[in-house]
């Protein structure tokens, strides 16, 4: 047979070949066949090889995923508070607190995306007295922003001027003490004209305020809504919903210099 098959293939003529030439003739054809099929898995894996290196360099060419989400992700803003320290005009009196001017201003801090909380810390029937009383509490949280609105009930029960700016001064220095960084806000009042010069000692006490520590002052709280019955519950002192909006604007032009 494998004489045969060395006649046929290998064109082998004449005699018999001898065995050692069978066996030399066969290694040749083996090693041939051979080459013939490993050829082109030699080029498949040479090919598989080229893109496995390929996509590693793609690979390593990529940023970390960790740096990716780090360099697009914002770092969110440290809130801070403005705290707002008065009586019944901060605290809405008879009011929702969503309807009261400290909220209000809430919402035109949140429409500009500022990171400011308002705290409303209004407590209704406070003097000036009754602030000194209550201000170490108050000052246990942080505070960035200090709003004094108080002095209005002072004149209300005719209670000595002297003694309400000495009060008044003693709150702006316990938040000055305890945080120095804070911007001050100063909220100025009106007495009834009919009070004669206390009504004008009382008015120009909150400038005074104001200049002596610096701080930004609101001329008149009740700009627009003091005296005028529609925008006043029927006491005539408190305004109403509508009333508190205003306020709400009067604020705003003092506080968002600052902010």
């Amino acid at each position: 047979f494998l004489l045969n098959f060395v006649r046929k293939h290998h064109r082998i003529q004449g005699n018999q070949p001898s065995i050692p030439t069978v066996v030399s003739t066969l290694r040749k054809q083996t090693i041939t066949l051979h080459m013939k099929h490993l050829f082109p898995l030699i080029l498949l894996v040479a090919g598989l090889a080229a893109c496995q290196s390929e996509a590693s360099n793609k690979e390593a060419a990529k940023p970390p995923a960790s740096t990716a989400q780090t360099e697009t992700k914002p770092v969110p803003a440290v809130r801070k508070n403005i705290v707002f320290f008065g009586n019944s005009l901060t605290a809405a009196y008879q009011l929702s607190p969503e309807q009261g001017f400290t909220h209000l201003v809430q919402l035109k801090i949140d429409s500009l995306d500022l990171p400011y909380t308002c705290v409303n810390a209004g407590l209704s029937g406070e003097t000036t007295a009754d602030g000194v009383s209550r201000i170490d509490w108050i000052l246990q949280q942080k505070v960035d922003v200090f709003v004094l609105e108080l002095g209005g009930n002072d004149a209300l029960r005719g209670l000595p001027l002297a003694e309400s700016k000495k009060n008044l001064q003693t709150i702006v220095d316990k938040v000055k003490a305890k945080y120095p960084d804070c911007k001050i806000v100063i909220a100025g009042m009106m007495a009834p004209p009919n009070l004669g010069s206390y009504a004008k000692e009382f008015h120009n006490m909150f400038p005074a305020i104001a200049k002596k520590n610096n701080a930004a002052l609101i001329p008149f709280l009740l700009e627009g809504v003091g005296g005028d019955p529609k925008l006043n519950l029927p006491d005539g002192i408190h305004p109403t919903p509508e009333g508190h909006k205003i306020l709400a604007e009067t604020v705003w032009k003092t506080l968002k210099p600052i902010l």
